[in-house]
């Protein structure tokens, strides 16, 4: 493998619409069972997906944000990693914290507001949700960094959306990458709006892959709703990540050991529930996006051969159902909060001013009550 091998300006694609492989594309070695798995993660988080909107437009939930469209690039590229690299999200990662270990109840009481949905298990190597746009970018390339001065052999993958690469956080963690040849994977999710913004008014560049050129390092733009081409590129560039040595030294200085990648992808729903995509997307539009949605794609390929069958979709449609439900039951008999709960967990010392927020919450809490505090 060398060095910035691939054409950033070219999509990297191996399943095409209907799910057929591509002339000349080279298929992963991964063997049925793991397809079969990446299928069905990629069934079960679509249909967790659905019930977690229904569940916010209910008002069981405060907010959420849709995946529905990414689940190849979730489920493909968490399928890459191994068990010692590590994950930085941003907010949107539902499908990658399933394969990293992170419940679906957990997943849900973040989103109703438990902090307990926040709290990392010790053995999964995953950093805790990021709202705010690309400040998990320098976090990530700051681990890696420091994982690489300590002589580890792990990768580090930050997933981030194309609005991100507008954010000076953004330029800031791709340049330190390049210039201490990180081991980090820039995972951009390119689903052609950061909220109303479309995709064209981030950049003139002709794609956020050959953004990586300007830091010194390759760039791979990807077809996002295809799960086999997203599990080869990651896969490539984790293995370069953690093991520079294999890689051809390129005669202009390139740093090898980090990747931006730019998975090209749709959000199929809302950028969260208190958005309304209707007021600046063309219907025609999505329904085009829809013609490549990955699940159907990736079934496609595999009845082809052999490896789905209807028994076997049946049996993965009772199982996900199944899953998803005893979720959120679970997430919903968890007592909720109390309101007090708001200032805790955001600094180690909690500043003067919050103290005063929070004796003011009780004082009303304490004349009016648990109700007329919350509609308050």
């Amino acid at each position: 493998m060398s060095t910035l091998q691939r054409d950033p300006r070219e999509r990297v694609q191996i399943l095409d619409e209907s799910g057929r492989v591509r002339e000349g594309a080279e298929v992963p070695d991964l063997s049925p069972d793991d397809l079969r798995e990446m299928y069905e993660q990629m069934r079960l988080v679509r249909h967790f997906d659905e019930r977690a909107v229904s569940l916010q437009r209910q008002g069981r939930m405060g907010t959420y944000p849709p995946l529905s469209g990414q689940e190849a690039a979730q489920i493909g590229s968490a399928h890459a990693l191994d068990d010692e690299d590590w994950v930085f999200p941003s907010y949107r990662e539902h499908g990658v914290g399933l394969v990293r270990g992170m419940s679906l109840e957990r997943t849900l009481l973040y989103w109703m507001g438990h902090e307990r949905g926040n709290a990392i298990p010790e053995d999964v190597n995953m950093f805790s949700v990021a709202v705010p746009i690309a400040t998990q970018i320098p976090h990530a390339t700051g681990a890696a960094w420091a994982s690489k001065l300590k002589g580890e052999q792990k990768a580090f993958i930050c997933y981030f959306g194309d609005g991100a690469t507008s954010e000076g956080d953004f330029h800031e963690g791709l340049n330190f990458a390049g210039v201490f040849d990180t081991p980090t994977v820039f995972f951009c999710n390119n689903n052609q709006w950061a909220i109303s913004v479309p995709r064209e008014r981030q950049t003139a560049s002709a794609t956020l892959a050959q953004k990586a050129r300007a830091y010194g390092f390759e760039g791979v733009q990807v077809d996002g709703m295809d799960p086999l081409a997203v599990y080869t590129v990651t896969r490539e560039a984790v293995e370069k990540a953690k093991d520079p040595t294999a890689i051809e030294d390129d005669a202009m200085g390139y740093a090898t050991r980090p990747t931006l990648i730019e998975a090209v992808q749709y959000r199929f729903g809302a950028h969260t529930t208190a958005d309304d995509p209707s007021v600046y997307r063309d219907a025609d539009e999505v329904d085009r996006w829809k013609q490549k949605d990955p699940i159907p794609r990736l079934e496609s390929y595999l009845r082809s051969r052999g490896i789905l069958d209807d028994e076997r979709v049946d049996a993965i449609e009772e199982r996900i159902h199944e899953q998803v439900g005893e979720a959120i039951e679970m997430a919903e008999s968890t007592a909720r909060p109390e309101p007090a709960e708001i200032f805790a967990h955001v600094y180690a010392g909690m500043p003067k001013r919050l103290r005063r927020q929070r004796e003011y919450l009780e004082t009303i809490r304490d004349r009016h009550g648990d109700d007329d505090l919350m509609e308050g």
